[in-house]
């Protein structure tokens, strides 16, 4: 039955499987066969059996074989019991001229074919074995003698007819199964690749909602929170000392036009103010070390110091970690260390840069392997500066103990294991 499946789908009978041009070719072939061979056997009886009175019902059969034959792609090609009953009728039509004129016999190949193509396997294979019989019986009555060759030859080619139709069949229908397969991992692939994308911008999503919380922490949060401390102080000293009290204000104005830069380099492309002036990495620490140190007014001063030459300009990227790690360093030393001293060191050492953090405060004992140090940082400080480091394929240590002081190093390396130009390709 699966062959037979196969077959209507390939003669188009609006199953979802498309039409097969083999398929399609043979039963073309098949039908100029049944055509050609009626239409020899008809001139063989006429030319051998003139003015016979069998003659005009010989006539008379072969016409209506040859509508019952043309009816057939009318009706489909589905084995419905009116396909069926038109397939008996042609047969019995066959039949009745196969008696009256043997050299009808020859007729009965492309009606093997037919009858394949419509009923179950088992009719089928009768229908073929009854139409052979009828073929071997019409060969022995034409000839004059016993002769096996009329006897043998007969069932072997509707042994090897049948033979090929099946596995020709068998052949479409694993074809056919195989673009199935091949249709559904092809789904398969693309319903997983677009998972894949989605999963990949849920990710890209957490991930730049983290660098944004990190970048505001390192910036707008620390400038509001050095501004309250300052204004508090001014607020306490506004009776007592107005002059020291207006520095405070005005060293806050300061740091909120530090945060308004911030802001809006926030809306143009999230890069830090001072690197986005055009002086680069060691400018904007210098730029930072200066303001730190006049924004404390002589209880903090603060030197920057680079050592070494880049190979090549600093990827954007590795820039703004460092100049974000400086900020968030200084900010730590500022509210926590009681340091007097700070210094920032920028070290290029070809294929990495490490960027230290020194201050003469009164330090702590650092935590082996925590994510957050007691008594040094609050909020996303240290975790924000391990994240950006890492983000990058860099280390971030700390040194530091009790009275004195601390040291924080973050390097870098400047080319990754997979890619060595992923970081000056990639400045993003």
């Amino acid at each position: 039955m699966e062959h037979r499946s196969g077959a209507r789908d390939a003669e188009g009978d609006g199953t979802a499987v498309g039409p097969d041009p083999d398929a399609r070719w043979l039963a073309l072939l098949m039908h100029a066969a049944f055509f050609l061979l009626l239409g020899a056997s008809l001139t063989r009886f006429l030319m051998r059996h003139p003015g016979e009175a069998r003659t005009p019902w010989i006539i008379a059969l072969s016409i209506t074989l040859a509508v019952l034959y043309l009816l057939g792609p009318v009706l489909g090609s589905r084995p419905t019991p009116r396909r069926v009953a038109w397939l008996g009728v042609l047969v019995a039509v066959w039949m009745v001229l196969v008696v009256l004129a043997p050299s009808f016999a020859w007729c009965a190949v492309p009606l093997f074919y037919t009858g394949l193509r419509i009923l179950p396997p088992r009719a089928a294979l009768a229908l073929v074995a009854l139409l052979t019989a009828f073929v071997v019986a019409a060969q022995l009555r034409l000839a004059t003698g016993f002769d096996p060759n009329l006897v043998l030859a007969p069932p072997a080619v509707a042994a090897v007819a049948t033979a090929v139709f099946v596995h020709m069949q068998r052949q479409a229908v694993r074809q056919r199964d195989l673009a199935a397969r091949q249709r559904e991992l092809i789904d398969d692939l693309l319903r997983t690749r677009r998972e894949l994308a989605a999963t990949e911008r849920r990710e890209g999503t957490l991930a730049e909602r983290q660098r944004l919380s990190m970048e505001i922490h390192d910036t707008l949060a620390q400038g509001l929170s050095s501004q309250q401390m300052l204004l508090q102080a001014a607020d306490r000293t506004w009776e007592a000392d107005p002059a020291a009290a207006r520095r405070h204000v005005r060293t806050a104005t300061g740091i909120a036009e530090r945060n308004l830069a911030e802001a809006r380099r926030f809306v143009h492309d999230l890069a830090p103010a001072d690197l986005a002036e055009g002086g680069g990495l060691e400018a904007a620490l210098h730029a930072l070390a200066a303001r730190e140190t006049a924004q404390a007014e002589g209880a903090l001063t603060v030197r920057c110091h680079v050592e070494g030459t880049p190979y090549a300009p600093l990827p954007d990227r590795v820039q703004s970690a460092l100049l974000r790690i400086a900020q968030g360093a200084l900010a730590n030393v500022r509210e926590y260390a009681d340091a007097t001293a700070a210094g920032l060191t920028l070290t290029h050492l070809g294929d990495r840069v490490v960027l230290d953090i020194g201050d003469n405060g009164r330090g702590f004992t650092p935590e082996p392997g925590a994510p957050r140090t007691t008594g040094a940082v609050r909020g996303h400080g240290l975790p924000a500066m391990r994240a950006r480091v890492h983000q990058l394929g860099g280390t971030l240590t700390i040194e530091s103990a009790p009275g004195e002081g601390t040291v924080l190093s973050a390097g870098i390396p400047l080319t990754t294991p997979q890619d060595p130009t992923y970081l000056t390709e990639n400045p993003t």
